[in-house]
């Protein structure tokens, strides 16, 4: 059962235990309540007046296996446009092919991650569109470096007999101050106290945040460039990577303040769940 002539996407997918349970009260499979479903919901789709779009990828099944997922993601009306197998360079190309050139020409908005097979392409098929990088796969770039730098030091220090503050401290260092528990927030406040690399990368992501508050692409783009030389002058390579990473991006950062930040953070992930 293709979905608009792409990959056929099976309940585990889809929704899981809420498809199963309604199989067994309507007294069908469960794929054929999927199918049932999806051909009602391409039958009575509207593809007209599309402005914003979201690309992100799911994993399923075990192992490197993926789906490309393509939504809407105006204001007033998100949804699930289109799903393609794999994550390669030739499954994008494959729904602009589908979505058609006029349509295309009048998107105003692409939201996706840093991934270069995205970047390429959404500039070759639709370079007038603004294109903007994903706030939560920034941040994750930013929380994966944290953990990289957390655990060479927790080795670091067992072996040189030290106190072992870093155990346990991975989501403390993860999570934004605002979300930790009163317990999490105190005992944070301590591992500040310490010259610790893992400490100086999390003063440097939580600096980084105020990158977001920003109205202005020029001072948001001086902010980008401060904190870019503040983390290249750390010595900390996994943050110096990111700081890489960001100052090559810095266009397509500007971007989220010249769409007037018109999307909030992590729609496309929610729309995933």
């Amino acid at each position: 059962m293709p979905i608009a002539g792409f990959w056929p996407v099976g309940p585990n997918v889809l929704a899981g235990r809420r498809w199963e349970k309604l199989s067994t009260q309507l007294g069908i499979t469960c794929f054929f309540s999927v199918h049932i479903a999806v051909t009602w919901g391409l039958e009575h789709r509207e593809l007209f007046g599309i402005q914003a779009i979201g690309i992100d990828e799911i994993q399923w099944h075990r192992g490197h296996h993926y789906l490309t997922l393509v939504y809407r993601i105006d204001a007033g009306c998100r949804r699930l446009l289109w799903i393609g197998n794999k994550r390669s360079v030739k499954t994008l190309p494959r729904f602009f092919h589908w979505f058609g050139k006029e349509r295309t020409a009048d998107l105003r908005y692409i939201r996706s991650d840093m991934w270069k097979p995205y970047l390429k392409v959404i500039a070759k098929k639709a370079g007038d569109a603004i294109h903007i990088l994903d706030r939560f796969h920034i941040m994750v770039h930013l929380g994966k470096a944290i953990d990289e730098v957390r655990a060479k030091e927790v080795k670091e220090l067992k072996e040189k007999g030290c106190d072992p503050v870093l155990t346990k401290s991975r989501w403390l260092l993860l999570k934004r101050p605002e979300n930790l528990t009163g317990q999490q927030g105190a005992k944070l406040a301590e591992l500040v106290k310490h010259n610790l690399k893992t400490i100086r990368s999390y003063l440097l992501k939580e600096e980084f945040q105020l990158f977001w508050a920003y109205k202005s692409p020029y001072w948001a783009g001086r902010f980008l460039d401060n904190w870019c030389e503040k983390t290249m002058r750390s010595r900390i390579e996994p943050m110096k990577r990111v700081a890489r990473m960001l100052k090559n991006h810095r266009p397509l950062l500007l971007n989220w303040f010249r769409a007037k930040a018109q999307f909030s953070s992590g729609i496309v992930e929610g729309l995933n769940n």
